[in-house]
């Protein structure tokens, strides 16, 4: 039983090593340089739309407030109208 669970032990040693070699090797640093690669892309993609997004925004704002500075000039035209009218 003994020798079983030390075995174990050295097994799991092993291959944690070995695992580590694996992680550390050129291919895998190929593949890390190639995923960060792909994330960058995704990132600047992203933050065009962003942008995008944020200047139709702003052009949306600034027209709902020409229309409401519109919608309240006339109201105070037909309160004048009324007014005089009276």
């Amino acid at each position: 039983m003994k020798f079983k669970g030390v075995g174990l032990f050295v097994l799991g040693s092993l291959f944690g090593l070995e695992g580590i070699k694996l992680l550390a090797s050129k291919d895998a640093k190929k593949l890390y340089a190639h995923c960060t690669a792909g994330v960058l892309r995704v990132k600047d993609s992203v933050i065009a739309q962003v942008t995008s997004l944020q200047e139709n925004c702003s052009d949306i704002y600034e027209e709902a407030k020409a229309i409401n500075e519109e919608r309240a000039r006339k109201d105070r035209e037909n309160e004048v109208t009324d007014n005089s009218e009276a």
